[in-house]
């Protein structure tokens, strides 16, 4: 498992430079000045989950099942915040409207901070 989230943390880490630089030269003349600072909001947070991961990666005191479900509410909490909010900012280039699946952000905001949760409260356990 540790290899998993050793290898999530570093394909989140590297894909939120990358959307992070895209986001500052390449959307800089096709959206807004508010819509940039949201996509930055998603990198800023996918790339503090990214650096968690690899904190809880190395993490060899704490169980496995204490880190695997750290690592799927920290995932999927990634995937439904920041994603959901790089499609939201860059809106206005797509068709489609993703402002629906607008209840997504907060969903994955909400799992974010449950993994924080429970990654304090398996340390404190496991540590106190």
């Amino acid at each position: 498992m540790n290899k998993t989230i050793f290898l999530t943390g570093i394909v989140l880490g590297a894909t939120a430079v990358i959307l992070g630089a895209f986001g500052a030269h390449g959307l800089k003349k096709v959206i807004d000045a508010d819509a940039i600072q949201t996509f930055e909001t998603g990198v800023k947070y996918q790339m503090y989950h990214a650096l968690l991961l690899l904190v809880l990666g190395s993490m060899k005191q704490l169980p496995e099942a204490s880190k695997k479900l750290v690592y799927y509410f920290l995932l999927i909490g990634i995937c439904c915040f920041s994603f959901s909010i790089y499609l939201l900012a860059t809106n206005s280039l797509f068709a489609f409207d993703f402002r629906v699946i607008g209840m997504v952000t907060p969903l994955g905001g909400t799992l974010l901070i449950i993994g924080w949760g429970i990654f304090g409260y398996r340390v404190y356990k496991h540590f106190g």
